[in-house]
């Protein structure tokens, strides 16, 4: 058994490492909110959206997963979630790979709260919609 642990995980977000930069990721799914929904939807059990949820810190510099959502919100990203932090997927420890559309927050985009500890940051939370369900990639 693999199960998956809380500190392995990496992230590469258009062809970039953005591992350091994020303290929470998690690709999640729900219903559709679509007004149609197709008879095949309807055997599967309805239909289904998925999202890419990430809390990143607030780094302004080219190429982070902030100037991201700055600089290129409405575009599509490719994205490789590694739960186990290998180099190579294998059928016991896989990727999912998928393709986001990169948008801005509902909430906090720049700044927060203060705070006294000199290691604490600002920290940014999206939630970026992907074009179709992730692929599991194995060896």
């Amino acid at each position: 058994m693999s199960a998956i642990g809380t500190r392995l995980l990496t992230l590469t977000v258009d062809g970039t490492d953005a591992t350091a930069q994020v303290s929470t990721c998690v690709i999640k799914t729900g219903e559709t909110d679509s007004d149609f929904v197709s008879f095949a939807d309807a055997a599967a059990g309805g239909g289904r959206e998925y999202t890419l949820a990430l809390t990143f810190v607030q780094d302004p510099a080219t190429g982070t997963l902030w100037d991201q959502v700055w600089a290129h919100a409405g575009e599509e990203v490719p994205a490789i979630v590694k739960p186990f932090g290998n180099a190579t997927a294998t059928s016991s420890q896989p990727h999912w790979s998928m393709t986001a559309i990169v948008s801005e927050p509902d909430g906090d985009l720049l700044g927060g709260e203060a705070d006294a500890s000199p290691s604490n940051r600002f920290v940014t939370e999206v939630e970026w919609k992907l074009t179709a369900k992730p692929t599991k990639v194995v060896a």
